[in-house]
């Protein structure tokens, strides 16, 4: 029997993608993809050419049993637009197709989106769980996140640009102004990680609209946002002072991140400065 490979591609930064990756991609028989547009323009990028054929599969009712009769001739992979296949993507379905028909299905670990977001939180990982999108439905949304408010799991969602806002706020009046972290272009020269109260995050996505984002928000036992301790206080300061950032403004942002006083924030502002050698 044939092999099915799950392989990760890059999500921004292309040497992401692994050796064993690239040799899969460049053997195989065929690559099944969500987008042929988009894999073909990946794979040009990457340099494997000429590349194996290229077969669509966003419309997983009709592509499954075409899918198959390519297993039942020769190795094949299957690829997402970027990052792992069967996350938050109909491949589970391909996968357990191919498994009911005594192929073997072999992961390629590589990169995956929502895992990186939650590694570089800075919040609990030991136990979390992973929603994908909310909802679009305001009242569907209110049950779900009222049903898993008080759950002992990091929240891990993923928000388009559009409706970035509306979730920010639906998660704040259902969760509490609890510490959550923000991600948007990953791996990429604009990559942006922000950990912040709820509220926060949205006073900085007005100024600064995203685009695909990543929001975790920590276990339910934690309703209110806990205050940061003063090494990482610290370290705030010096980054937003050797941004240029005005003190009055720089106390302003960080008290209402930190959730530390601005009087405080502000004096530690001043310090700094003052033990700032001339040029």
């Amino acid at each position: 029997m044939s092999t099915l490979y799950l392989v990760a591609t890059p999500i921004g930064n292309l040497d992401d993608l692994s050796p064993r990756a690239r040799q899969v991609l460049q053997t195989v028989g065929w690559i099944a993809c969500e987008d042929t547009r988009v894999t073909g323009r990946l794979l040009h990028l990457l340099g494997i050419q000429p590349h194996p054929p290229l077969l669509a599969y966003h419309d997983f009712a009709k592509n499954v049993p075409r899918v198959l009769e390519k297993l039942a001739v020769s190795d094949g992979a299957l690829v997402s637009d970027a990052g792992t296949p069967g996350i938050n993507d109909p491949g589970y379905r391909l996968v357990r197709a191919a498994r009911a028909a005594g192929h073997q299905v072999r992961p390629i670990p590589g990169p995956s989106a929502p895992i990186a977001a939650l590694a570089a939180s800075g919040l609990p990982t030991d136990a979390f769980l992973y929603l994908g999108y909310l909802p679009r439905k305001a009242g569907e949304k209110r049950a779900l996140l009222d049903s898993i408010r008080d759950l002992p799991y990091t929240l891990l969602f993923l928000v388009t640009p559009h409706r970035l806002q509306a979730d920010l706020a639906a998660l704040q009046a259902a969760l509490g102004d609890r510490e959550a972290s923000l991600a948007r272009e990953l791996t990429k020269l604009h990559e942006e990680i922000i950990t912040a109260p709820l509220s926060a995050l949205q006073a900085h996505c007005t100024a600064h609209p995203p685009r695909t984002t990543r929001v975790i928000s920590p276990r339910g036992a934690s309703r209110q946002a806990a205050a940061w301790d003063e090494g990482r206080l610290l370290a705030a300061v010096r980054e937003g002072l050797s941004h240029g950032e005005k003190a009055s403004a720089l106390a302003k942002r960080l008290a209402t991140e930190s959730g530390h006083p601005r009087r405080q924030i502000y004096a530690l502002i001043e310090t700094l400065k003052g033990d700032t050698p001339h040029a």
